[in-house]
């Protein structure tokens, strides 16, 4: 059975000292037979609500493989331990190598800058201006047909107009 276990540690303690408890959450879990599939230090994010008058918090990552025995361990050891402030446990069906939505966000970040200098090259350049081109000039012929209709529409309201049309339904 695989585990995924998210943390929030107190952000008053160091990055060092997540890490270094972290370490032995992990030795808690071997030593229950469990083993840790997967581990993540999400960094130091803002909490959507402050919990014991923190708005922040290191988000740390577990994924297990093993029996229930390892992950009552795990629990019992973060109950215990002051300086995380929250914790949610829950069963995978199934394991995936692909890094969490968090770790995700920050790869590829570098990546679409790169991607998106190809696509502003000479040749994308122009395709822009003729749509834009092509945008102002519907713009133009729209405005042209709107400024037709309303002249229209003023001189068939004159007071002349209106006397004609009311004695017409009459």
């Amino acid at each position: 059975m695989y585990y995924e276990t998210i943390f929030i540690v107190n952000p008053d303690v160091s990055q060092e000292n997540t890490e270094q408890l972290t370490d032995e959450l992990v030795e808690r879990v071997e030593k229950a037979a469990g083993r840790i599939v997967k581990r993540e230090y999400w960094g130091s994010r803002p909490l959507a609500y402050s919990i014991q008058k923190r708005k922040r918090g290191h988000y740390i990552l577990l994924v297990t493989d093993g029996e229930p025995q390892a992950i009552q361990a795990l629990e019992s050891a973060i109950r215990l331990e002051e300086r995380i402030l929250r914790f949610l446990t829950t069963r995978l069906t199934e394991l995936s190598d692909a890094p969490s939505p968090l770790a995700r966000r920050k790869t590829p970040a570098a990546e679409s800058t790169e991607e998106t200098t190809p696509e502003t090259s000479d040749d994308a350049k122009p395709a822009v201006e003729t749509d834009a081109t092509e945008v102002e000039a519907k713009t133009t012929e729209a405005d042209a047909t709107e400024a037709g209709a309303t002249e229209a529409g003023v001189t068939e309201a004159t007071p002349e107009a209106a006397s004609t049309s009311e004695e017409a339904t009459a």
